[in-house]
């Protein structure tokens, strides 16, 4: 009997470092940061000018941007982000002709719901709102302004690849809706919807 529950004890007490090294192996933090290389997919719709003629004759440039996003899980399920980039500016063209540029800055901010947050893959959807500063408008000389700000839904699609315990490579899709008015003499001439596609890939550390 002595010999049954020494060999027992040993057998418990060998395996808890193990348990507790796969423990450790799937609790990496509550935060998580990653960096990504994200391309801006504008959809340029736009309505017809001062009301006639045809539509989506204004046009936005597509363009690379540097993104930065900071995670909040909540629980392993549920957690938050905040998207960020830095000051972009943008070309605008009106029949394919470049009219001038303007600067905005788009950070988002949204609830994710992580499948299988444990797992070496990790997909994940979410949703939230994006508040997209605009400014620094220089348009057909200075005749064609903007709204300040465009306040609007995005939602978003990705995967976590663990690489190892705090090291991960994402993929991510957002679609966001960023749309502003045109005006010319302080009147409404047209409204043009951005709308853009952003699609993501980066690396994230989780601490």
């Amino acid at each position: 009997m002595l010999p049954l529950v020494a060999a027992s004890a040993a057998a418990l007490f060998g395996a808890m470092p193990l348990a507790a090294s796969a423990a450790d192996d799937t609790t990496q933090g509550d935060w998580m940061v990653r960096l990504r290389a994200t391309y801006l997919n504008m959809d340029d719709k736009s309505d017809p000018i001062g009301g006639v003629g045809a539509s989506d004759r204004i046009g936005v440039n597509n363009k690379w941007i540097p993104e930065l996003d900071v995670t909040y899980f909540i629980v392993p399920h549920i957690a938050v982000e905040l998207m960020l980039t830095v000051p972009q500016s943008q070309d605008v063209s009106l029949d394919g002709n470049k009219i001038g540029t303007f600067r905005h800055l788009p950070p988002a901010l949204l609830l994710q719901y992580h499948f299988l947050p444990e797992g070496t893959f990790r997909p994940y959807v979410g949703a939230g709102v994006n508040a997209t500063r605009i400014y620094g408008a220089n348009l057909a000389g200075n005749t064609l302004q903007l709204d300040r700000w465009s306040v609007g839904p995005v939602l978003q699609i990705g995967m976590d690849y663990k690489l190892t315990k705090n090291w991960f490579l994402n993929v991510d899709a957002k679609k966001s809706w960023i749309s502003s008015n045109v005006y010319a003499g302080g009147a409404k001439v047209s409204t043009v919807k951005l709308d853009p596609w952003l699609f993501s890939a980066g690396i994230g550390y989780r601490f």
